[in-house]
């Protein structure tokens, strides 16, 4: 079963986490992982782009100059796709980049990509933050203290209070986030990623392959017996049918 050292608020040392193994003992899929982030890279995409056409350009509604007998090429305006003002040919629309990816593929790319950074010994675990000024410098030394001075990390607590906010926001290399909203690109693209204890429970027991609907499901009650048809029995053999004859 896979476990993790948890570390107090001061650095000392507690008993190890006893994790799930179906959440953070997954073998990661690169195909998978690689879907996940193009998934959330195209979802970052404003699709806002835009060119005017030839028919949006404004002007051009006077032909240049007569068709024949100038020996130029014939023009008809100002604004056609090859003069230098004119409407793009075939530019950028607006349009969205969303890509489709069921929610069991994302939940599994998110598990995997969980359990290599716990295979890699890059995934650490606090009791508690220890920090509750908006200080961003006591923020930074309490990084220190776990060995983080620079790399670009992830930290993970239950609740983001304002103060941690403030001290967070400054620091360039670290990323503050609530475990509902963790992502594949997060995880694969720190360094170093840390816990809270309380903030990894909640994301293991949302990770969990049974998923929460499926476990209130077991723990709910069995449905009633159906009841049995009123009047003849079930199964009673028909009597035949009687025919007339003329």
């Amino acid at each position: 079963m896979p476990s993790v050292p948890v570390q107090e608020a001061k650095g000392k040392s507690q008993p190890a986490l006893e994790l799930s193994p179906e959440v953070f003992g997954a073998t990661p899929r690169i195909p998978l992982l690689h879907q996940a982030v193009v998934k959330e890279l195209a979802a970052r995409r404003a699709g806002t782009h835009s060119t005017l056409g030839r028919s949006q350009v404004r002007g051009g509604g006077r032909k240049p100059w007569k068709q024949k007998g100038t020996g130029r090429a014939r023009q008809g305006s100002i604004r056609a796709t090859q003069w230098k003002g004119g409407g793009k040919p075939f530019g950028p629309r607006p349009r969205k980049y969303d890509k489709l990816m069921p929610a069991a593929m994302r939940r599994a790319a998110l598990r995997e990509a969980v359990a290599a950074k716990l295979g890699d010994g890059a995934l650490s675990v606090v009791d508690a933050l220890g920090v509750t000024e908006a200080k961003t410098k006591a923020l930074a030394t309490w990084l220190k203290g776990l060995g983080i001075d620079g790399q670009p990390t992830l930290l993970v607590v239950a609740q983001i209070t304002e103060s941690l906010g403030r001290a967070a926001r400054n620091v360039p290399w670290l990323q503050l986030e609530a475990p509902a909203h963790v992502s594949v690109y997060q995880l694969i693209r720190s360094d170093r990623i840390v816990f809270e204890k309380a903030a990894l429970l909640t994301l293991e027991a949302s990770l969990r392959p049974s998923g929460p609907k499926a476990a209130a499901a077991k723990t709910a009650e069995p449905a009633a017996p159906a009841k049995p048809p009123k009047g003849k029995a079930a199964g009673a053999p028909r009597s035949p049918r009687r025919t007339t004859r003329s």
